[in-house]
């Protein structure tokens, strides 16, 4: 499912619409957008049918079957990857997702936006500000709480990119694409900063011996990579003993697809159309977007939501703390790092963009669903907040979504009526 390399258009001309704190995009910055926008928005819907089956499932005459179904065990027990089909959709097939979140990071920090420290400042602070605040309220929520369990801060801080673009490519087609950048640019450093968190404190311990192993496994699938050398004959062996190396020593496993990702050359040679990163995105992303993300969400989402179970939810610090960060934390957190750039640094918004234009993005980010259902999982591993945790993600990140999308459309109207340079409808 390669794309055609997306036709770079003339860098826009520092007037007032180049100028501000989101400004005319780079060309690489523009294709990546373009791709993002076309593929994502199918994968977003595949990963709602995968919730929504697992959701009437669990919740029907049935239920046993599905959690007998996510609990069966498969694989060899000699090398330990004898994993439920539960475990195996978190830790094996979520590793295409993340070994595409690498690719993209990758082409971001080499060919786009994170390229240009000037336009990549932003972002980056608006990530970091949507993970603060909303960890901030669920360490305030449940510290106060005698009930609370701190290790779940986490789970709130995740954008996910798949939904977030959904609704932005259903919602908000009339929106400058500048600001679309934007939303966009600050998912991918969600990513990125999720993977961090991941590996540093959700991680079973570490030996040192098997991430050795899994650091030369994928040392040499680099030095491959660099080299051209494509063959799958070569290249899935390694990765395949770069993800279970990297599973034996603690860390969680889908690190290894990142790091995988990472060593994808971003930048066209002599003679290639467009760079084996883009070559690699656009022939993995469908298998991310259309299999490893839904069958997740499938074996994920599905999660008790009778009356008396929503109850209980409500009342427990847990859900309380996930769902107003995702809700409240997240785009509080963005605008509030976005207003305070703009106030030190004295940039304006570019012209046309008002501060409800970035509320409205803010409140997309707060869908937090593969990433944020994945923290759970590790957080919550063998405790029964799992459940309300999941429960939470669910509810919160529909709100997010609803809310957003109002904001969107409303926003997008307003453009509509007066358009701007650098706005695409046609994208």
């Amino acid at each position: 499912m390669a794309h055609e390399p997306t036709p770079a258009p003339p860098t826009a001309p520092d007037g007032p619409e180049g100028r501000g704190l989101f400004r005319a995009l780079t060309p690489g910055g523009l294709r990546n957008v373009a791709d993002t926008l076309r593929d994502e928005t199918a994968g977003g819907v595949l990963l709602l049918l995968g919730a929504v089956v697992a959701l009437v499932w669990a919740n029907s005459a049935a239920a046993d079957a599905y959690e007998a179904l996510r609990g069966t065990v498969v694989g060899p027990s000699a090398v330990h990857l004898d994993l439920s089909l539960a475990t195996w959709a978190k830790d094996g097939l979520l590793a295409i997702f993340f070994f595409v979140v690498g690719l993209e990071l990758k082409r971001e920090i080499v060919d786009g936006e994170l390229r240009r420290p000037a336009t990549a400042a932003l972002p980056i602070l608006g990530a970091v500000g949507g993970m603060l605040v909303p960890a901030g309220i669920y360490v305030a929520v449940n510290a106060a709480s005698p009930d609370g369990a701190l290790q779940g801060w986490a789970i709130p801080t995740a954008t996910d990119i798949a939904f977030a673009v959904a609704v932005l490519a259903v919602f908000g087609r009339a929106l400058p694409l500048a600001l679309r950048a934007f939303l966009l640019t600050l998912a991918v450093v969600d990513d990125l900063l999720a993977i961090v968190v991941i590996a540093i404190f959700y991680s079973d311990g570490l030996t040192l011996g098997w991430l050795a192993a899994s650091a030369a496994a994928v040392a040499l699938f680099a030095v491959l990579a660099q080299r051209r050398i494509t063959s799958p004959l070569l290249l899935l062996p390694l990765a395949l003993a770069a993800w279970a190396f990297m599973h034996e020593s603690g860390i969680h496993a889908t690190i290894a697809g990142v790091l995988l990702g990472f060593t994808v050359p971003a930048l066209a040679r002599g003679g290639e159309g467009e760079s084996m990163a883009a070559r690699w995105e656009h022939r993995w992303r469908p298998i991310s977007a259309g299999v490893a993300v839904p069958v997740f969400a499938f074996f994920a989402a599905g999660v008790a939501l009778d009356p008396e179970s929503l109850r209980a939810a409500a009342g427990d610090p847990v859900a309380q703390g996930v769902a107003l960060g995702l809700v409240v934390g997240k785009p509080l957190g963005i605008v509030a790092t976005t207003w305070l750039v703009s106030r030190v640094t004295r940039t304006p918004l570019a012209a046309g963009l008002g501060w409800r234009d970035i509320v409205a993005a803010g409140m997309v980010a707060g869908i937090g669903f593969t990433v944020s259902l994945l923290i759970g999982e590790l957080a919550f591993a063998g405790d029964d907040r799992t459940e309300v945790a999941r429960a939470a993600i669910l509810v919160g990140s529909l709100v997010a979504a609803v809310l957003g999308a109002v904001l969107l459309a409303a926003r997008g109207r307003h453009h509509a009526s007066k358009p701007l340079p650098g706005a695409a409808p046609g994208l």
